[in-house]
């Protein structure tokens, strides 16, 4: 798996998530399970089939996060190149004719557009990598291309 590239607090995050996945949903589901178990007819138990799913759901998904955060760099502020864009920076950018836009740069893993995080791997965030305070930057995004200027960098 590729390495992930994540803040600290998104790594911090994740464990969180797991550790809760490992120690209170897992057992959360084991209850339900037997409850429905107990229930009797497991052909026609919709709760046991519920259950059933939401174990799979979970065991999947500690899983996922395992390996994410076997594989995960933490980003590093001192290798940073001063003023340029990297996963972890803070970035505001400016298309013409309209308002700055504000965004976190992060890896995949914590990428959520809802709350301005772009991943490093978006149209964006590749476009931005790199490029610094008051450069234009051609983004190729699967709408057509268009043009940003970056205003701030932190």
């Amino acid at each position: 798996m590729a390495i992930s590239y994540l803040t600290k607090e998104g790594f911090e995050n994740l464990q969180k998530e797991l550790d809760d996945l490992r120690n209170k949903r897992r057992k959360e589901i084991a209850t339900r399970l037997q409850e429905a178990l107990e229930d009797g007819e497991l052909i026609e138990n919709a709760e046991y089939e519920n259950a059933k799913n939401e174990q799979a759901f979970v065991e999947g998904r500690i899983k996922e996060l395992e390996m994410l955060l076997a594989n995960a760099k933490i980003i590093d502020e001192a290798e940073k190149e001063p003023g340029a864009v990297h996963v972890g920076s803070t970035v505001v950018i400016q298309e013409e004719g309209q308002e700055p836009e504000t965004y976190m740069v992060v890896g995949p893993a914590e990428a959520d557009p809802r709350l301005g995080k772009i991943s490093n791997e978006s149209p964006i965030g590749r476009a931005l990598l790199n490029h610094k305070t008051g450069d234009k930057v051609k983004v190729e995004a699967p709408g057509g291309a268009y043009t940003v200027v970056i205003v701030k960098v932190s």
